[in-house]
């Protein structure tokens, strides 16, 4: 929030005097007319007597703007202050189970490896568990995918071939040796590439951070690494996390090469819906796990706020970024779920909650609530839609009809523009973000010079009206609704209170790319989240399509 204050106050003089990215001016004396000017950025006006007397202050607060700016500030440094989502009354659950799996289904090895590309990781896991197939073997096959399609799909970075066979060299002596560390061992998985992994570039999708090494591995990157998981690649995002155009090309859907495969998380839904990996690590902040993982046919888990470490990840939102699987099926995304959440002692909004996951549920002991008013509106996907409610009813669901909170949702948008700006504060400083591919009015180069005139005020006040849409929330009485992918500011409103949500495909439209259904689970509640998502996904075999181009 300081970060904020500030600009925008720098903004509010800078209107007329042309210094509001910064640059140094000497000197300049802030006069009532300058403030005049800035007032409609504002939608506030003042009067003559109060703009004289605010002159001084507003020149005192652009050299104190300028002396802050001398400290470099990396993207991973926080704020002092820390979001938290639950509302008030609740608590976080204590009560812990060990993990159970659902059975494997494809227990037979296919008549050549490379149909293994579109297993399950719950099947995979257990050919290599009984080592039917090694590690090694899969690496190998999901690597020559990875070259042979990705410049195709324009879904990778850089594919770490060296780390993945040293990485499935040990998984398969550690197996053979009766050292088993569970259903992620030996399974290869690629990461979206603005999680750091050390002697490899972290690139942010960004041409200004092409060439940039962390050397340290990303929190998500040290847990999949001791669970004994595989990296293979590290894979495309859309510029600093926004669509899917970065620096190289533009990731496309591989049911339809045509067309993007939608982001940020461009390159983890199009390589693991088109079998290039077993799964794949994603981001959300205001879609980018929901929105890719839709196009592209995945199945896409976006944790509750706070339930993953972002230590080792790019900064966009400190209070909204997000990191969690994209897979095949949601059992898979529990799996994968399970092995990086909790503590680290590095990012402080993560908690210490119980994650007690199982493959069955009664539909009927539970309340499953719909968002009537968004699927009665017309659009794409709701045939589909509809059909995803009947066979809910189906298996036992009493869908209940639940109201979002209203309030102007779409409005608080600001919370992550401000955020973002802060956080590429340097980058729009030096000028350098006009190296950045796309400078369209919706771009984050424009979006970060905009958002240095949000005041300070409205960010306070968005966040403000966020903690009261975070109680209502908490007074909805389900345990998990479900809502279209789209509809409404749903997506938007469930990424401000934190919720969970699992997005999964439930149709395909007339040109044959998949569609897809968002279930919104309770706070820390991503178990009985995904065990109601499984069972609609195990009465359905949306997830067993795979696109024809890369079969």
């Amino acid at each position: 929030m300081r970060i904020s204050s500030t600009a925008w106050l720098a903004l509010v003089t800078a209107t007329s005097i042309g210094f509001a990215l910064g640059a140094a001016q000497d000197n300049v004396k802030i006069s009532p007319n300058h403030i005049r000017g800035a007032e409609r950025l504002i939608a506030l006006e003042w009067t003559v007597s109060e703009r004289d007397s605010m002159a001084e202050d507003l020149g005192d607060n652009v050299d104190n703007y300028r002396k802050l700016r001398e400290v470099s500030i990396a993207n991973g440094v926080p704020p002092a202050l820390r979001f938290d989502p639950l509302p008030l009354g609740r608590e976080l659950p204590t009560k812990r189970r060990p993990l159970v799996m659902g059975p494997p289904k494809q227990l037979e090895l296919p008549d050549t490896q490379e149909k293994l590309a579109f297993y399950s990781v719950r099947d995979l896991a257990e050919l290599i568990r009984t080592r039917r197939v090694t590690s090694s073997e899969l690496t190998q096959m999901y690597l020559e995918r990875l070259k042979r399609f990705g410049p195709s799909l324009e879904c990778v970075v850089t594919i770490t071939e060296d780390l993945a066979m040293d990485q499935a060299v040990r998984a398969d002596r550690e197996i053979a040796e009766g050292k088993y560390r569970g259903p992620l061992h030996g399974i290869p998985y690629g990461a979206k590439d603005l999680l750091a992994v050390k002697g490899y570039r972290t690139t942010w999708g960004a041409e200004p951070y092409k060439n940039q090494v962390l050397e340290e591995d990303a929190t998500v990157v040290k847990r999949l690494e001791e669970a004994g998981a595989v990296l293979v690649a590290k894979l495309t995002l859309g510029a600093l996390a926004w669509g899917d155009v970065w620096y190289g090309g533009k990731t496309r859907n591989p049911w339809d090469l045509e067309q993007g495969s939608s982001g940020s998380s461009a390159g983890s839904a199009a390589a693991t819906a088109a079998g290039l990996v077993a799964f794949s690590i994603g981001t959300e902040t205001w879609g980018s796990i929901v929105s890719p993982s839709t196009r592209c046919g995945a199945t896409g888990l976006r944790p509750t706020y706070g339930r993953v470490s972002r230590a080792g990840a790019m900064a966009l939102s400190w209070s909204m970024d997000k990191i969690g699987p994209i897979c095949r099926t949601v059992e898979d995304c529990a799996l994968v779920f399970d092995a990086i959440i909790g503590p680290d002692g590095i990012d402080r909004t993560v908690v210490d909650a119980p994650f007690n996951y199982a493959p069955s549920v009664d539909m009927r002991h539970l309340r499953i609530g719909h968002a009537k008013r968004l699927f009665d509106e017309d659009y794409p996907n709701r045939p589909a839609d509809a059909a995803t409610l009947a066979t809910l009813r189906e298996l036992g669901a009493d869908l209940v009809e639940v109201e979002l909170p209203d309030y102007p949702v779409e409005a608080m948008a600001i919370i992550l523009q401000a955020e973002a700006a802060a956080a590429f504060d340097e980058l729009t400083r030096s000028g350098e973000d006009d190296l950045m591919v796309r400078q369209i009015r919706n771009a984050w180069p424009n979006v970060f010079r905009a958002s240095r005139f949000i005041p300070a005020v409205e960010y306070i006040q968005a966040n403000r009206l966020r903690y009261k849409i975070i109680q209502e929330m908490g007074k909805l009485d389900v345990d998990v609704y479900v809502a279209p992918s789209f509809g409404g500011d749903n997506l938007l409103l469930t990424n401000l209170t934190g919720h969970p949500c699992v997005v999964l495909p439930n149709g395909f439209d007339e040109k044959g790319r998949p569609g897809s259904i968002s279930f919104i689970g309770g706070l820390y509640d991503e178990a009985t989240l995904l065990a109601v998502a499984k069972a609609y996904q195990d009465a359905t075999d949306f997830d067993q399509q795979h696109p024809p181009l890369f079969q």
